[in-house]
């Protein structure tokens, strides 16, 4: 029992933790205890035993929680044991020959999440994190990682956030199959409409995918360069890259 309740606590700090990994720079406890479907005691438990390990801090004129400097510190050391210090050059590179926005992208858990690139926020540096079967880049990761597309049941409901969508387990499962045959996904409104990104893998030595890269056009980049810019013109397979 023990073990179990020490199990909980810390899926428990690193769901409060999660809390602030969205838009919100700070929260009052009462809106970390409401999105956690935790009691108040219970959650500032929580919140001063991450705060002393310095995961939060305090502000203190309100009261209200941030992510703290070991999770600065921590985010630094994997950013750079990554090696994702040196990408943003190349991408921008990228970004001036296709007049497109370029990005980069890691999968964590059901949602790819951008970790350099255009589509981050220059202001607070919040990356873009959609569910994987709405994106091209959501589409490249598990098409080359052998057990992402083992269970997409797992991945659960598959919500449309348009009527391009792919909203069925079976059809997204055909849907890898061919991104993997053909060496690259596209996303042809699927995330929001006018959107449409090709995307391609870099792959490790094994030949799984590390990170998915993406050329990503909208409506009004589309109406500039004309029909034939766009980085969704079917063409061959773009080159694979590789990491390491």
């Amino acid at each position: 029992m023990a073990a179990d309740g020490g199990v909980q606590s810390v899926r428990r700090a690193i769901g409060l933790l999660g809390c602030l990994g969205g838009g919100d720079a700070s929260l009052s406890l009462s809106d970390l205890s409401r999105r956690m479907g935790l009691s108040t005691s219970t959650t500032h438990r929580l919140a001063r035993t991450l705060t002393a390990a310095g995961f939060l801090e305090q502000e203190d004129r309100t009261g209200r929680y941030r992510l703290g400097p070991s999770i600065t510190e921590l985010g630094q050391l994997s950013f750079h044991r990554r090696g994702l210090h040196r990408v943003a050059p190349e991408l921008a590179e990228l970004a001036r020959i296709t007049s497109a926005i370029v990005d980069l992208a890691v999968r964590n858990d059901r949602h790819a999440v951008i970790l350099s690139g255009g589509s981050l926020n220059p202001d607070s540096g919040v990356g873009l994190r959609r569910p994987l079967h709405s994106m091209a880049l959501g589409k490249v990761l598990p098409a080359w990682d052998p057990e992402g597309g083992a269970d997409l049941e797992a991945l659960g409901p598959l919500r449309a956030l348009t009527g391009r969508t792919i909203v069925d387990h079976a059809e997204l499962r055909a849907e890898l199959d061919r991104v993997r045959e053909a060496g690259y996904a596209l996303n042809d409104g699927e995330s929001g409409d006018g959107i449409r990104t090709v995307a391609v893998p870099v792959l490790d030595r094994r030949d799984h995918a590390r990170y998915a890269l993406a050329v990503r056009s909208t409506p009004l980049a589309s109406a500039t360069r004309g029909s034939a810019g766009s980085p969704c013109t079917r063409g061959p397979a773009p080159a694979r890259w590789r990491c390491c």
